[in-house]
């Protein structure tokens, strides 16, 4: 498939959070000891890292696709279905990850910018980018391509 768009946003906040976090876990592990709750900790903090990286945005001529890090996670949405699309600005306390937001899902890596797109179906999605208006630029003339 030919790509129209594709672009990575790297999350150095969260790898550098997670590093840390690795670290102190580690270093309390040799003060104190062997401890199966810190190793776990420690395990899901290195998946973390392996897994939440960063954000890829790419779309192809029928489909918006995201992947976070090495791509396991991902998430595609078909071109046709998406009925509008816009810059916002998520409050802090929206974080980064993937999780359910008052309006509807966010996909981020870093940073408070995203794209919200409309499905037809009336469901939203927000996906967080460093280059939100490039991204509604790219979205827009993909939908208008598939209609």
């Amino acid at each position: 498939m030919i790509k129209q768009y594709h672009h990575t946003q790297t999350g150095y906040f969260t790898i550098i959070a997670v590093i840390i976090g690795m670290i102190l876990v580690t270093y309390l592990m040799t003060i104190s000891g062997f401890n199966w709750v810190a190793f776990a900790v420690l395990i899901v903090l290195a998946i973390c890292l392996v897994l939440f990286p960063t954000l890829t945005v790419l779309i192809y001529p029928d489909l918006l696709e995201i992947r976070f890090g090495s791509g396991i996670i991902r998430k595609r949405f078909i071109l046709k279905d998406i009925e509008f699309c816009e810059v916002v600005k998520n409050p802090f306390f929206y974080g980064w990850g993937i999780h359910l937001i008052p309006n509807g899902w966010l996909y981020n890596v870093s940073g408070f910018y995203a794209v919200e797109i409309r499905m037809r179906s009336g469901k939203k999605y927000r996906i967080g980018t460093d280059v939100p208006d490039d991204l509604v630029i790219a979205i827009r003339q993909s939908i208008e391509r598939t209609n």
